[in-house]
């Protein structure tokens, strides 16, 4: 079956402003957003240089509805967005989160392409899909916008298979950032596995700690993974072979999503971590893989973080190419990055502790 992506030109409007939040600053120097435009524009623009865009089919774009974004959104929250976007101005609308005169239809986009992959997957016209969306969504909760996220996509998502038949849910979450978003929501669900690899107390601080496992119910449905500052290819595979996959094995998912942030990259300017390129073609090959062995391959990708513009394109091509199985357009990393690639003393301790802590 086919590999399938998703995405929409109109998401292009979504603007957060200005880095800078307070006047007169932002009036005197141009601090464009980390969360910006080219993003999807440079990776979509990468993706049909390499023939990735002819190779692949796309599907039909489409906005999540009200009843769809009240899955997991109150209603509260989906009005304060939309107001704050009608009112044609940038706002602040939760920590770290704006929206600007043109968001609304962006962030109903972006929800409603991940649920576009969703269902292709789940109804087997295509094995497997790649929403490019933005903006983000694994920060923000059930009831607040947070860090450049406004509506969670992927949580949506999922609480959407569920409804359309998919009992078990497996998020796997490797944005250098921890998805507390996507955790708080799931934190008592034992019908939810939420697996987060992120860089250790870089944001929000204080989550995503490793003795952070679920709550009641929940309980042990929760795998926090933080890696610390410096982790690379080496050592995000580690964390896959002795967490990751035990842990997917053991829940036993009817449907895999990833909330693929490519901020780990070695080059993003929000992260400090130094994975390649190649680094996300193999961490998707080993999604690939356990999709494979434990849901018949059903697997959703949706675009979380990444803020290199250098780097982030080339590596959604290196996941689209392997959920697709199509040749490798570059064999090594595009910016030839001078960096560590082997396992290291300290990338194995801390895999370790997690593996101990999950036992």
């Amino acid at each position: 079956m086919s590999t399938v992506l998703a995405w929409d030109e109109r998401c292009l409007a979504h603007d957060n402003g200005s880095m800078l939040v307070r006047r007169p600053a932002s009036e005197w120097l141009d601090v464009p957003h980390f969360e910006r435009p080219e993003r999807q524009a440079r990776t979509i623009r990468v993706l049909e240089r390499a023939g990735v865009l002819d190779a692949l089919p796309r599907l039909e774009s489409r906005s999540a509805t009200r009843e769809e974004l009240e899955l997991v959104h109150e209603p509260a929250m989906i009005e304060r967005i939309e107001r704050a976007s009608a009112e044609r101005r940038f706002a602040t609308v939760g920590p770290e989160a704006r929206v600007g005169p043109d968001s609304w239809e962006p962030a109903l986009l972006a929800a409603g392409n991940v649920l576009a992959v969703t269902d292709a997957v789940l109804d087997g016209s295509a094995g497997n899909g790649f929403a490019i969306v933005r903006p983000p969504g694994h920060h923000a909760t059930a009831s607040e916008p947070m860090g450049f996220c406004l509506f969670n996509n992927v949580a949506i998502a999922a609480r959407h298979a569920q409804r359309t038949g998919a009992e078990r849910i497996a998020i796997v979450d490797w944005d250098v950032h921890h998805g507390n978003g996507t955790e708080t929501i799931f934190w008592s669900d034992p019908s939810v596995l939420f697996v987060s690899l992120h860089q250790d107390d870089l944001y929000p601080v204080g989550r995503g700690r490793t003795g952070d496992r679920g709550a009641g119910a929940g309980e042990g449905s929760t795998v926090n993974v933080p890696l610390p500052a410096g982790s690379g290819d080496a050592g995000y595979a580690h964390a896959f072979a002795e967490v990751v996959e035990p842990a997917l094995r053991d829940f036993g998912p009817d449907l895999l999503f990833l909330s693929a942030g490519q901020d780990p990259a070695a080059s993003d300017p929000l992260g400090r971590m130094s994975v390649t390129t190649e680094g996300f073609r193999e961490l998707t090959g080993r999604a690939m893989a356990l999709a494979d062995e434990l849901c018949d391959g059903r697997l959703v990708v949706a675009l979380e973080g990444g803020y290199s513009l250098e780097q982030l394109p080339f590596c959604n091509l290196a996941i689209a190419e392997r959920l697709a199985g199509l040749e490798p357009t570059f064999s090594e990393d595009p910016l030839e990055l001078d960096i560590p690639r082997g396992l290291r003393d300290f990338e194995r301790e801390a895999v370790a502790a997690v593996a101990a802590a999950q036992a």
